[in-house]
């Protein structure tokens, strides 16, 4: 019998495919409130879950925060989060209070949840308001609309030249994405033994059989494309 597929391995979540979270330094968040605080940057620190590096603000009312850390960022620099701050770079402020073509970062889905635009240089663009929706250019090119009411933060993600360093050796590239449980190296189906994985054998760099598992297929067997739910032209069930 041979031995458990890296797709079953990673499905049960043992430790060597688990993030090593307990090294992270804390979760990127946004205070829910609804006055205007302000806020010093207390320090800039690095965090092996993310690629930019971290701001922890302190705010007057006592509060702690992380942050990704603005572009030309420093120590003991003052921001602020509220509806109605001034755009300048590291504030926090409501979607529907940005002027169009303001470059943004750390943008919320739902209000007091960060989700786009938090990994290092990453930065997007308000392009239109309306009373009901704002949409946002990512860097992907794709238009967004989103809620007015979710927030941003001004300027553009540090660390925008991180990926311009090369790794240069393999095991630096293996440490870095195993911080973040990515699995690396990826070894395709078709370069292992038969006994290793459904696509392999002595049969070449190519598959060699269908790579549509049987519907109701165990797991060991069950890799490769989806099994079409109807074929043929009137729309037969296979």
């Amino acid at each position: 019998m041979g031995k458990r597929l890296i797709t079953q391995r990673r499905g049960k979540g043992t430790f060597a495919y688990k993030s090593h979270s307990h090294r992270y330094k804390g979760k990127i968040t946004n205070l829910v409130n609804k006055e205007t605080l302000k806020g010093e940057i207390f320090d800039v620190i690095k965090c092996p879950g993310h690629t930019a590096p971290l701001a922890k603000v302190i705010y007057e009312n006592g509060q702690q925060v992380l942050i990704p850390a603005p572009a030309n960022i420093r120590i003991k620099d003052k921001i602020s989060i509220g509806d109605n701050v001034e755009i300048n770079t590291g504030n926090t402020l409501p979607l529907k209070n940005i002027p169009e073509g303001t470059l943004i970062y750390n943008i919320e889905s739902r209000v007091g949840k960060p989700s786009f635009c938090r990994s290092a240089g990453s930065f997007a663009r308000v392009v239109s308001k309306s009373p009901n929706e704002v949409v946002i250019k990512f860097p992907s090119k794709k238009e967004k609309s989103l809620n007015p009411e979710c927030r941003a933060t001004i300027g553009i993600a540090a660390g925008g030249g991180k990926r311009d360093k090369p790794f240069v050796k393999a095991g630096r590239r293996w440490h870095a994405m195993h911080a973040k449980s990515k699995l690396y190296p990826r070894t395709s189906g078709v370069a292992m033994n038969a006994y290793d994985h459904p696509f392999g054998s002595g049969r070449g760099r190519h598959v060699g059989k269908s790579k549509i598992p049987p519907r109701n297929a165990p797991p060991g067997r069950n890799i490769g494309l989806l099994h079409a739910r109807k074929t043929g032209r009137g729309g037969k069930k296979s």
